[in-house]
């Protein structure tokens, strides 16, 4: 794979911020809770956010989200599968943009 399509396809690694109650708690640990592609691995994400929000990266976690079964009426319908990523940032790095903080 060129150098520009791997720069391409780690800027799709990251899909966005996941908010939660625990989320918020993980960021007074310096943590970040990323959702991210299905297909990314450790070091892909890893990759991704250094080069995304230019910051050091201590370690990576990753959970397998199972979609929910919902039901609309008599219809049954399932939601998709994704992956949350918690990516622990080295002392003195931070992403003002997803922590909300300074």
């Amino acid at each position: 794979m060129s150098v520009a399509g791997r720069q391409e396809r780690l800027m799709t690694v990251i899909r966005g911020p996941h908010v939660s109650e625990k989320t918020h708690m993980a960021a007074e640990s310096n943590q970040v809770v990323l959702k991210v592609r299905t297909d990314a691995s450790k070091s892909e994400i890893r990759q991704a956010v250094e080069l995304m929000f230019d910051v050091k990266v201590e370690g990576v976690s990753v959970v397998n989200v199972k979609g929910k079964t919902k039901r609309f009426g008599q219809t049954r319908g399932r939601r998709n599968d994704w992956k949350k990523a918690y990516v622990r940032l080295a002392d003195g790095s931070h992403i003002e943009t997803l922590l909300g903080t300074e």
